[in-house]
């Protein structure tokens, strides 16, 4: 495994929020909010109101530019999201997770939680040097983030629409080269 549980899945979590308010946005109502909520495994306070949506989606350029920072400006980027928001790191368990980190309550802002999240787990990728991990998608009509977890590091699209259409352009190529 490249990262520890919690890591990865705030690392994806967030790359999810920065490419949900891309075209297409994929996240527009309270609804679509709850889905996410319980796609990407999020415990805690969840108000389901319209003011959570807006915060959550307001959160979303500041995940992109935590995500995609260097590995010399994502240290000041994540201390200011851990000082902002007084996070004390602490080891929880709850179902289905053995122990991993929290670093705010579980009463805390959803949109707080997730910042706090993905800043714990930025120290992870700074720590290992790991930001190649972390990318744009190759799809030239794509800005999406990509969280390459795989082993051989050959992960280069952010969704399944980008790896399919970029699939086809290629057969489409390789039959015209044919003719």
């Amino acid at each position: 495994m490249v990262f520890a549980h919690d890591t990865a899945s705030a690392l994806v979590s967030a790359a999810a929020l920065a490419n949900a308010v891309e075209p297409p946005r994929t996240i527009t109502s309270v609804a679509d909010l709850d889905a996410f909520y319980r796609e990407q495994g999020y415990t805690g306070r969840h108000d389901r109101t319209t003011a959570e949506l807006d915060a959550v989606l307001a959160l979303a350029p500041r995940l992109r530019a935590l995500l995609l920072a260097d590995r010399d400006d994502a240290p000041d980027l994540v201390n200011a999201a851990l000082a902002e928001t007084r996070a004390v790191p602490r080891l929880v368990r709850h179902d289905p997770e053995d122990w991993h980190v929290h670093a705010v309550p579980d009463d805390a802002p959803l949109a707080t939680r997730i910042l706090v999240e993905t800043a714990m787990a930025m120290i992870d990728v700074v720590r290992a040097d790991a930001h190649d991990r972390i990318g744009t998608c190759a799809d030239d009509t794509c800005e999406g983030v990509v969280v390459d977890l795989s082993r051989n590091r050959s992960r280069r699209y952010c969704s399944t629409t980008c790896t399919n259409r970029n699939a086809q352009a290629a057969l489409r190529a390789r039959r015209a080269a044919e003719v």
